[in-house]
């Protein structure tokens, strides 16, 4: 690999909620690079915020984002691989290079599976919690996403979304059972999938 070019890290959050979108992170971290990076599962709130902060700051980065209708259009797993082949296309285009080789969180990566995908990349079981540039990702992935439910829950204030982030808990799922599904409901998902079938 050509050590002069960048290594894009990627990660995705909100592969399991309900409700919501799917979102990607890609990151090229800068030097020297922000200090306590880890899992974005594992770090508070707080300390992700201000990490998210940094990365921004000092970092190259982008998102990816793909809706509700693309997820049942495409199932959970094609929505989470195009949101990483968004994310790297956005982050390509404002670093106006290709990078030498993309870091992805988990055991599969987008390379034959998005055409746009035309990357070298590498999968890593784990890699949000041991590969930096991962971690950075997931940060990214996961505040963009947590910002975007706050902000929905707003319009749609019965389901807690600004505390459960579109995921199935206890409330959740009985708000959804009381006031029915919304537009940003994932149809596919078998509770709301089976909610649409009692009405």
């Amino acid at each position: 690999m050509d050590t002069k070019r960048h290594v894009i890290g990627v990660d995705e959050a909100g592969r399991g909620p309900l409700a919501g979108p799917v979102v990607a992170g890609a990151v090229v971290l800068c030097k020297p690079r922000p200090s306590g990076l880890d899992d974005s599962k594992k770090l508070s709130r707080i300390r992700r915020g201000e990490l998210e902060a940094v990365i921004k700051r000092r970092c190259r980065w982008a998102v990816g984002v793909v809706e509700v209708d693309e997820i049942d259009r495409l199932n959970i797993f094609g929505a989470t691989m195009l949101a990483m082949t968004r994310a790297v296309l956005s982050l390509c285009e404002a670093l106006g290079e290709e990078p030498g080789e993309v870091l992805v969180d988990g055991n599969l990566t987008p390379h034959g599976r998005r055409e746009e995908w035309r990357w070298k990349a590498r999968a890593i079981v784990g890699g949000d919690a041991i590969e930096p540039c991962i971690s950075a990702a997931s940060i990214i992935a996961k505040e963009h996403r947590d910002r975007l439910m706050r902000d929905l829950a707003l319009a749609h204030p019965h389901y807690g979304w600004e505390r459960n982030a579109g995921y199935g808990t206890s409330e959740h799922l009985a708000a959804l059972r009381r006031h029915g599904a919304t537009p940003h409901h994932r149809r596919s998902f078998a509770p709301v999938a089976q909610l649409q079938l009692l009405v």
